[in-house]
C-alpha cells in the first residue's frame, strides 16, 4: 500500500507541476455518448436513455484498481412543425463521472448538464445534423491519511510520526464547458454514416490543490474528438460496424480504431450478439508512437437493453513488464420508449 501511495502522490503533486492534466476515456466510447460528443444528447430514436459505464484497471501491480464511473440519463423531445420534414428534436441530458484511485482516496468527480438541436435534413427522418453543449462542475479531493512520508519513518517504529510536509488543501472545484457536432445519415437497410468533432476543457481551468500559490501553470489541456463509424447490413441479420475514434489534449494523441459485428438472433424478441475488436495506438508527451492496448468486447441486446463486456489487453512497455496489465469494462443502457426505426448513434 505504501508504495502505491506514493506513486499516485508523485503523479497528483509532482507530474502537474510540470505537465498538464489528461482526461480518462473509456473503450466503449458510443455506450458513454455524452462524455463522448455533447450533441449526442437525445440522439436515438425514443422518448429516454439510461446508461452507466464502470471501468477499472491497474489490478495487477496495484493493491486496489483504478476505476472509472460514469451515469448518464438523456431526453428527446420532438419539435412540433407544419413543415415536412418536421423531425426535428431537441435533446437534454445529466451526466455524472467519477474518476478514483483507491490507493490514496483520490477523486475527480464531474456533473455536468448538457443541451443539442437535432436537425432533420430529408423528409424521412434517414438524416441528421446535430449540435450541443455541456456545462459542467468538477470537483477533485485526496485523502492524506494513506500518503507517508520520509520525516514519517523511524527505523523501529515505522511510519509512526507526523509529517512536517506543507500540504494543500485536499478538495477545489471548477467550472467546464464542452461543445460538439454530429452528423448521421442511415436510410433504412442501406449503408449508414455517423461522424462527429467535439472539444471538451474549453476553459482549460487551472487543476492544482495550491491553487494560485502554484505558480506551474498547472491547468488541464482543452481536449479535441473526432470520431466516425459505419454501419453496413450485410443481410437481414448481420451489420458490420466500423469506426475509429481519435482524440488529443495537449502533447498527447490517441485513437481507437476498429470494428464492430451485430448479429440479429431473434427479431420478435429483439435479441442480438455483438462482437468487436480494436487496436489503440497513442503518441506520449514525447512523441513518440506506440501501440498500447489491443480490444475485445461483447454486446448483448436485449429489446430496449444494452449490456456490453470490453477488455483491454496492454501492449506498452508498462503493461508487458507486467504481465499485460489490462482494464474491464461494463456497460449497462436502457432506451425508453425504443422505436427501433431510425438510427440516430450507434449503440457500442
Amino acid at each position: 500500500m505504501r508504495q502505491s501511495a506514493i506513486f499516485f502522490f508523485l503523479l497528483l503533486f509532482v507530474v502537474p507541476c510540470t505537465l498538464s492534466s489528461q482526461d480518462q476515456h473509456f473503450t466503449q466510447f458510443y455506450s458513454s455518448a455524452l462524455t463522448l460528443n455533447p450533441a449526442l444528447s437525445g440522439a436515438f430514436d425514443g422518448g429516454y436513455r439510461l446508461s452507466t459505464v464502470y471501468r477499472d484497471q491497474g489490478n495487477r501491480i496495484l493493491d486496489a484498481p483504478y476505476t472509472t464511473f460514469s451515469g448518464a440519463v438523456d431526453l428527446r423531445f420532438p419539435v412540433k412543425s407544419k413543415v415536412k420534414t418536421g423531425k426535428d428534436a431537441f435533446g437534454t441530458g445529466v451526466i455524472f463521472y467519477s474518476d478514483h484511485s483507491a490507493a490514496t482516496n483520490f477523486y475527480t468527480n464531474q456533473i455536468g448538464l448538457t443541451g443539442s438541436f437535432h436537425k432533420a435534413l430529408d423528409r424521412k427522418g434517414s438524416q441528421f445534423l446535430s449540435a450541443g453543449v455541456q456545462l459542467g462542475i468538477s470537483q477533485r479531493n485526496v485523502n492524506y491519511e494513506n500518503i507517508t512520508f520520509h520525516d514519517q519513518f523511524h527505523i523501529v517504529d515505522g511510519y509512526a510520526y507526523p509529517t512536517q510536509e506543507n500540504l494543500p488543501v485536499n478538495n477545489f472545484a471548477f467550472g467546464d464547458l464542452a461543445a460538439g457536432i454530429h452528423y448521421s445519415y442511415a436510410p433504412n437497410r442501406q449503408p449508414g454514416i455517423f461522424a462527429g468533432i467535439a472539444a471538451y476543457h474549453l476553459l482549460e481551468p487551472a487543476v492544482s490543490f495550491y491553487g494560485k500559490e502554484d505558480l506551474s501553470g498547472a491547468k488541464l489541456y482543452r481536449k479535441y474528438a473526432a470520431h466516425v463509424g459505419l454501419l453496413i447490413p450485410l443481410g437481414m441479420a448481420v451489420q458490420f460496424s466500423p469506426r475509429a475514434l481519435v482524440y488529443k489534449q495537449g502533447p498527447h494523441l490517441a485513437a481507437n480504431a476498429g470494428a464492430n459485428w451485430r448479429f440479429l438472433l431473434q427479431e420478435s424478441k429483439g435479441y442480438a450478439l455483438h462482437l468487436g475488436g480494436w487496436l489503440r495506438p497513442v503518441r506520449n508527451a514525447n512523441k513518440e508512437f506506440g501501440l498500447d492496448a489491443a480490444i475485445a468486447m461483447l454486446g448483448i441486446e436485449h429489446s430496449n437493453f444494452l449490456i456490453g463486456m470490453s477488455y483491454d489487453i496492454g501492449l506498452s512497455s508498462l503493461n508487458l513488464q507486467n504481465n499485460r496489465v489490462g482494464a474491464f469494462e461494463l456497460s449497462i443502457a436502457f432506451l425508453g420508449n425504443y422505436n427501433n426505426e431510425t438510427i440516430l448513434c450507434p449503440k457500442f
